[in-house]
């Protein structure tokens, strides 16, 4: 193997790309029982090595609290021995799922005989650009190997410790099982290292850039490979008028304490201006009581109980992805309100009404521009794994071939199989 230490950055990447081309061929004539017995062996490899994950994982914690880092990217950080059991056991859930590849997406039989079909292939190498969740390490190299694609992995500085713990795992398993250990493969380095792999074109299929709105939008803006854009995920819980004040509270509540460092946490509250008077106290109180620091306008200020405090929001607050114990509120006077508000302000990902009114409900679904929108359920639901898709990639908040929850078959493209018997055009 090529020492890539002694390599400038785009040297480092061919290099990388050229091995993961060659494995990549390999992967892609693969039966499914041959990937489903890998990714058993991967998920047992993790498991193994939870100590030594975990070990590096404490280094990369430390390092981040020496630094500064905000508590919600410490939480999106950390691997504890549960986490670790989880990661390994999205790669047996994983091996359950049906194989993308091969799958016939359509086909006919024209007039003249001739049979077509579309057919599902891998992409072949897909690079990954992501932030401080080791678990999408393991996420991506699964997801890779199941839909018969080498992946180039270019993780986070911040958790460079766990993920070559990880990556180490992982390429000892596929060694051991016979597979090329070059389908997943770890970038280290600086910018230049990044930039060499945003450049790679040619040479990497499909790039995918998971993390926050800086680095999206640095990916997408100057990379010349293909990008699948991920999205922030700035998601709006709209209460409406006719809404089951028992959901709304809870569906609030979890949608943005759950989990508050992911993307699909809610970011901004919306309340129809009839409840205002009624709903707001009780539910920003039950918000501060969790600990959520509370952005508010006007008419939530005024609407706020003794003893819980709201800032004034500004536009800036209604723009945020707090990732964070921390929210935007606003009232508003109608659903059309609500929804100009989510135009102005939302990102694209994920809007949830919570309302009794059918029509209000069909109204949110059919104009929401959104790659997930829900009724009457929180907006921690848009996840590949509770859409049971098993691990996913990511969320795609762009508009092309992949929207919403990332897994298998967006990992996939497309061939035309044309089968004759001597036809000519005429």
């Amino acid at each position: 193997m090529t020492d890539t230490l002694t390599l400038e950055p785009t040297a480092v990447v061919r290099d990388l790309a050229e091995r993961a081309r060659v494995a990549s061929r390999r992967l892609a004539l693969l039966t499914r029982a041959e990937k489903d017995a890998a990714l058993l062996a991967l998920a047992d490899a993790v498991a193994a090595a939870t100590d030594e994950v975990v070990a590096a994982n404490a280094e990369d914690l430390r390092r981040g609290r020496e630094g500064g880092m905000a508590a919600g990217l410490l939480d999106r950080l950390a691997l504890d021995a549960d986490r670790v059991a989880a990661v390994a056991q999205a790669l047996r859930d994983l091996a359950a799922l049906p194989d993308p590849v091969g799958e016939v997406v359509r086909g006919s039989t024209l007039a003249n005989g001739l049979q077509i079909r579309q057919v599902r292939v891998p992409m072949g190498v897909v690079g990954m650009i992501y932030e401080a969740r080791p678990n999408v390490t393991v996420d991506a190299a699964g997801l890779g190997l199941k839909s018969g694609n080498a992946m180039i992995l270019r993780g986070g500085s911040a958790a460079a410790s766990t993920n070559r713990a990880l990556v180490g795992a992982l390429r000892s398993a596929l060694r051991q099982h016979g597979l090329p250990e070059d389908a997943v493969q770890l970038l280290e380095g600086g910018h230049d290292a990044v930039q060499a792999l945003m450049t790679a074109r040619g040479l990497v299929d499909l790039l995918i850039p998971r993390g926050g709105a800086s680095l999206i939008q640095a990916v997408v803006l100057e990379s010349t490979v293909p990008v699948i854009e991920t999205g922030v995920g700035n998601c709006h819980v709209y209460v409406d008028v006719a809404a089951d004040r028992g959901k709304a509270l809870a569906i609030a509540l979890n949608a943005k304490t759950h989990r508050p460092s992911v993307c699909n946490a809610a970011e901004s509250l919306l309340v129809h201006r009839d409840l205002a008077a009624d709903f707001l106290p009780e539910v920003l109180r039950v918000l501060a009581e969790a600990g959520v620091v509370l952005h508010g306008d006007e008419a939530t200020r005024a609407a706020a109980p003794e003893g819980v405090r709201v800032e004034p929001a500004t536009d800036e607050d209604f723009d945020c992805e707090y990732l964070a114990l921390e929210m935007s509120v606003a009232v508003v006077d109608d659903v059309d309100a609500a929804m100009e508000h989510v135009r102005r302000h939302g990102s694209g990902h994920t809007e949830a009404i919570v309302t009794e009114d059918r029509a209000a409900a069909r109204r949110w679904t059919t104009e929401v521009d959104a790659a997930a929108v829900l009724v009457n359920a929180s907006t921690r639901f848009t996840d590949g794994g509770e859409f049971g898709f098993g691990a996913e990639i990511g969320i795609s908040t762009q508009k092309l071939h992949a929207r919403g929850p990332m897994a298998l078959p967006e990992l996939t493209t497309t061939k035309w199989v044309v089968e004759g018997d001597g036809q000519i055009r005429r």
